[in-house]
């Protein structure tokens, strides 16, 4: 039944962890962020993340119901530890009524700060995930 479902390419949305000051504890961390670059929005977005490979973390589910074109959205904070591990983000979502999926990951240690990188509509730097 599977090869009978056409899910379309996913372009233009991402998944990225951005370095950010958080003003509340005064302190820099990584956070990861859902951009959507896209001309319109996408509804009904699922995303499923876990750590994977050398160590498995709890799953956390998100939803967000809408996310207008050119905007982005906070999906988690990485803890420290988390940055060791690879982190696999797992994202579905609804646009013009066809559903798109794909699976985001960041290969362990590659969060770094000297690997970020300017993104698209987000004004801080970070990096993306593959």
């Amino acid at each position: 039944m599977k090869k009978d479902i056409t899910i379309p390419e996913v372009v233009d949305v991402h998944v990225a962890a951005i370095y950010v000051h958080n003003e509340s504890f005064n302190t820099h961390e990584w956070n990861v962020y859902l951009i959507n670059n896209l001309q319109e929005a996408i509804e009904t977005v699922l995303v499923v993340s876990k750590g994977a490979k050398q160590k498995t973390t709890s799953v956390l589910r998100k939803s967000i119901a809408h996310l207008p074109a050119k905007s982005f959205a906070k999906l988690e904070f990485l803890h420290e530890d988390l940055l060791q591990i690879e982190n696999r983000f797992m994202v579905t979502y609804f646009k013009d009524g066809k559903m798109y999926d794909k699976t985001f990951v960041f290969s362990s240690k590659s969060i770094k700060t000297s690997k970020a990188k300017h993104l698209p509509v987000v004004p801080e730097k970070g990096i993306l995930a593959k």
